[in-house]
């Protein structure tokens, strides 16, 4: 047996890779189980140029082997094989240099260890996380060649010589350390399988040392499955591919048991190699929509969730899987080097979703109608991240009116002399606002989100001249009934009001509106209101700043309302009694009362029914 010493240009590469790699560590079975694709791979390149030669009926495969009496973890393909002087080029030869530009860029990072995988080549060299000594047996493809036998226990030595292995192929033992048992466990190896290898295009199969074989029902040992799917949804043609395919895929790798609305699915050959499927999910409440997935796969092998050089921000509200094989990894395959390459990947998908929404709007609009309370918080979202996004879809970005009608912004403006659109935030809360607006013949839109407010604010600053009023902010001109007003009238009563309320912050107005049923009602200003939801959608943190933004609330009364007209005629008790209740019920339109207003809001009604019935 021979004698040799690793190439390397530091003799703290193990220590390294101990230290930072530590925390995810699991990654090592990915590495093992991507080289042995890879050699699976190169095989079959190699046999069909003719260099090399094969059975037509051998079937590729990994296996993984868990053997918890002795230790072991090992991963065998039967791909290309190594020569000695491959293995010795290969293993031996670690490709490093820096070690100490190195610790100094990243000792006050928290990168992770597969980051510095990546950085120098080192993927198969993860094997060393969870060990104490790695074992290679492999035996070439080539006509001739020996079987070699390679072990090293993590120093600076390592032994090479012959192996008896029989046949072509790597065999990667390892045996686990003391604090990495849980890797002997069958369970925790097969979660990590299905988390980094569900879709790797060559069959794996998990053989547990011990476990006694599944049997049927005649006491026959079944034949083993491989744990993974080698041709995933992704890869076929969408022709060959119906609506149940892709809704069982979903629920597959989601776990989400709600259909999606519909989906992309991403086949491109050319300026580059990219795959994937995005679903838009069904969601219930407008925060379900951060609950998004984009699972990255590289060749089929899982790289990361939701990575944002690649997937644009705002579609990672979505759920789906993406494959570009062609995405500049490092040889660990876990992450990304941002360069402009990356970035025209993802031009490209947030134009194939814009063309998406783009074909259901102009040939099922029906079907865009309905999908737009679950979709309008990725699009609303994505206009304010990506603005050639929104020069994209900007056509086809609909508001629903009091008639539950879907109107583009072309639509809502349409006939009007200005560019003012009026809008309901709680249909419930601003019932009789809505009430008048009917009567009047007049129309707003429904916008009843949190991100409403940011995104109409938004729409102000593309859009120029349109201006959206919160249907309670003022009262039309349509609502007023002509004559002319007693202006010595509506000083009394107004003063008859202020001396009643007492709220130096209130304003007061008096107006002949046509709807005589309304003593009074509230507006609130669209730049007070819109500033103060601003600020406290921002978090805790900002609520506080909003508060300094006090309401600037205006009491129209209603001097075309009977009750309006005589309240100077009651005793001074009764009116003002009377003027509170009015504006409690202005204030009820508008949002809920505080506790303790409440509280007398139900004292003074009580006392006004007993009026009433007495009297």
């Amino acid at each position: 047996m021979a004698k040799g010493n690793i190439s390397v240009n530091s003799e703290n590469i193990f220590p390294i890779i101990k230290k930072w790699l530590y925390s995810d560590k699991d990654i090592f079975i990915r590495e093992l189980v991507s080289n042995g694709c890879d050699a699976i791979t190169k095989l079959k390149k190699l046999s069909g140029i003719g260099e090399a030669k094969l059975d037509e009926n051998e079937r590729f495969k990994i296996t993984v082997t868990v053997d918890k009496e002795n230790s072991t973890l090992a991963f065998e393909d039967n791909g290309i094989g190594m020569t000695k002087e491959e293995v010795e080029k290969y293993i031996t030869d670690v490709a490093f240099s820096g070690a100490t530009e190195f610790l100094e860029k990243y000792k006050d990072e928290n990168d992770n260890g597969a980051q510095i995988i990546g950085h120098f080549g080192l993927g198969f060299y993860s094997a060393f996380m969870p060990s104490t000594k790695v074992e290679i047996e492999t035996l070439s493809y080539k006509d001739g060649e020996k079987a070699v036998k390679w072990s090293c226990d993590g120093g600076m030595t390592y032994d090479i010589g012959e192996s008896d292995k029989a046949t072509r192929g790597t065999k990667i033992t390892l045996t686990i350390a003391e604090d990495s048992k849980e890797f002997l466990e069958e369970f925790t190896v097969r979660s990590v399988l299905s988390k980094y290898c569900s879709f790797v295009p060559v069959e794996i199969y998990l053989d547990i040392v011990g476990k006694e074989p599944e049997k049927d029902k005649d006491g026959n040992v079944i034949a083993p499955i491989p744990i993974n799917d080698t041709t995933p949804l992704w890869v076929k043609n969408p022709k060959d591919l119906k609506d149940e395919d892709y809704k069982e895929f979903y629920t597959k790798v989601f776990m989400d048991f709600n259909e999606p609305l519909f989906w992309i699915h991403l086949n491109v050959d050319f300026p580059f190699n990219l795959k994937g499927i995005l679903y838009f999910p069904k969601i219930n409440h407008e925060f379900a929509a951060n609950e998004g997935q984009i699972k990255l796969f590289n060749n089929q092998v899982f790289v990361a969730d939701n990575v944002k050089e690649v997937i644009p921000e705002f579609l990672m509200l979505l759920k789906g899987v993406i494959d570009c094989p062609d995405l500049p990894l490092n040889v660990s395959r876990s992450f990304l080097q941002n360069d402009g390459y990356v970035k025209k990947i993802s031009a490209h998908i947030t134009k194939k979703v814009a063309d998406k929404l783009k074909e259901i709007y102009t040939k099922e609009r029906e079907k865009y109608d309905k999908y737009w309370e679950d979709i309008n918080v990725f699009i609303k979202y994505g206009c304010m991240r990506d603005e050639k996004f929104y020069e994209k879809v900007k056509d086809f970005i609909i508001y629903k009116n009091l008639d539950g009608k879907y109107l583009t912004l072309s639509e809502c403006l349409e006939g009007k002399d200005n560019k003012d659109i009026y809008y309901v935030s709680d249909e419930n809360m601003q019932s009789q606002y809505i009430n008048m607006f009917r009567e009047q013949g007049l129309d707003a839109v429904i916008l009843p989100a949190i991100m409403d407010t940011h995104f109409i604010s938004f729409i102000e600053m593309k859009e120029e001249g349109v201006k959206f009023k919160r249907i309670d902010s003022s009262v039309s001109e349509t609502a007023q009934k002509d004559g002319e007003k007693n202006e010595e009238f509506n000083k009394k009563l107004t003063e008859i009001f202020k001396g009643a309320l007492k709220d130096d912050a209130l304003k007061f107005d008096v107006q002949a509106l046509k709807n005589e049923d309304v003593p009074a009602v509230i507006l609130l200003s669209e730049e007070s209101r819109r500033m103060q939801e601003m600020y406290k959608s921002y978090g805790q943190q900002f609520a506080s700043m909003g508060d300094m933004f006090k309401d600037e609330f205006t009491l129209v009364l209603n001097s075309n309302n009977e009750l309006i007209k005589k309240i100077d005629t009651v005793n001074e008790e009764d009116k003002n009694m009377l003027c509170e209740h009015i504006y409690d019920l202005a204030l009820l339109c508008h949002k809920p009362l505080s506790p303790e207003r409440m509280t007398n809001f139900i004292k003074r009604s009580n006392k006004l029914i007993g009026k009433m019935i007495l009297n």
